[in-house]
């Protein structure tokens, strides 16, 4: 950032902005009228003593003092410049920002069950896609610690709290099918991001679970985990994945290879909501790919870091150089004038 005669140089800064064509427009009418007077001067002092014939002047040679004595107003119109400038008082100024973050703290529980495996959102399983938007929302975030919790059968952390997106990526990449036995622990999952967030010092604490099933496993129920939620301020947001109807899920025959069967999709929508709605979150069906991407866009933009940023700036004087440099151009003008290009009437 700059400063010239007391107004911030920005770089929408009008005042700024007509200030300097102010002092450009006076100083360059000065240098002008400078050099309309030199010019107009040495114009005179050429016809002040005539000759009956100027062909004996043309043919006559110039010295070197002569042909470089355009120097001394070269001088004077640079320091006339400098000082005009130095009068502006520029200064060059260092912004300094302190910035203070109130992170979000988010859990995200995913289901690795079997029934992943269906391949409704075309051409990749459901698994697949889900981790490829977790990535994305991911990536949105900047001061928020993100963890990652995997159920099926059981559940477990597959990466804590950190604020460290590179590692949880990598710990993304390695979540797949038959990491656990099959089955659906809701909400044993629930327990275990609540319990991840039970000591969490932030104060929005946030959880996103996505399945596609039915809870059918763990002592937990999926409502008491909820209750729990909404105890410690837990805010959880629900996603269900799938199309209606019937799925095509793929089966590794040992006689015939790979084959597909369809099965209907079970998702526990009512069960799913009523955890939303008592935790102060909402649920959200994602029937493909891109309803799942605006999902995680919508939770993105409801979950947002609140920053606050002070910023101060210290200023240099810039003045004294172009004072200097000025002065030395004046004084080099007025030096030579006398000494090498003077001339004597």
């Amino acid at each position: 950032m700059f400063r010239l005669a007391g107004f911030h140089i920005t770089l929408f800064d009008h005042d700024i902005f007509l200030s300097a064509i102010l002092i450009f427009l006076f100083g360059g009418l000065f240098i002008g009228l400078m050099i309309y007077y030199s010019l107009k001067k040495k114009k005179l002092q050429s016809v002040s003593i005539r000759y009956s014939d100027l062909k004996i002047i043309k043919r006559s040679a110039k010295t070197g003092r002569q042909r470089f004595r355009f120097l001394l107003t070269v001088f004077r119109v640079l320091a006339v410049a400098l000082l005009l400038v130095a009068f502006a008082r520029p200064q060059a100024g260092t912004d300094n920002r302190e910035v203070t973050s109130e992170g979000i703290d988010i859990m995200l529980a995913l289901d690795v069950s079997g029934s992943m495996r269906a391949e409704d959102f075309k051409p990749e399983n459901r698994l697949y896609v889900a981790k490829e938007e977790i990535k994305k929302f991911v990536s949105k975030r900047t001061s928020d610690r993100i963890g990652l919790v995997v159920f099926s059968q059981s559940s477990f952390t597959q990466c804590p709290l950190t604020l460290d997106y590179g590692v949880l990526l990598n710990f993304l990449e390695q979540v797949h099918f038959g990491m656990i036995k099959d089955g659906t622990a809701i909400g044993m999952a629930l327990a275990n991001c609540i319990n991840r967030l039970r000591e969490s010092p932030s104060k929005t604490k946030v959880v996103i679970l996505l399945t596609d099933g039915v809870n059918n496993v763990g002592e937990i129920d999926p409502l008491t985990a909820a209750g729990i939620a909404k105890t410690m301020e837990v805010k959880i947001y629900t996603i269900g994945v799938g199309r209606p109807g019937n799925a095509m899920y793929p089966v590794d025959d040992p006689i015939f290879g790979k084959r597909y069967v369809y099965l209907p999709n079970e998702i526990d929508e009512e069960v799913l909501k009523e955890i939303a709605a008592k935790t102060g979150g909402r649920y959200f069906r994602a029937r493909s790919e891109q309803e799942l991407e605006q999902i995680y866009d919508e939770i993105d933009r409801l979950e947002k870091t609140k920053i606050k940023v002070s910023q101060y700036t210290q200023y240099k004087e810039l003045f004294p150089s172009f004072v200097y440099f000025g002065l030395a151009f004046l004084i080099l003008e007025i030096l030579m004038g006398q000494s090498i290009f003077r001339k004597i009437p």
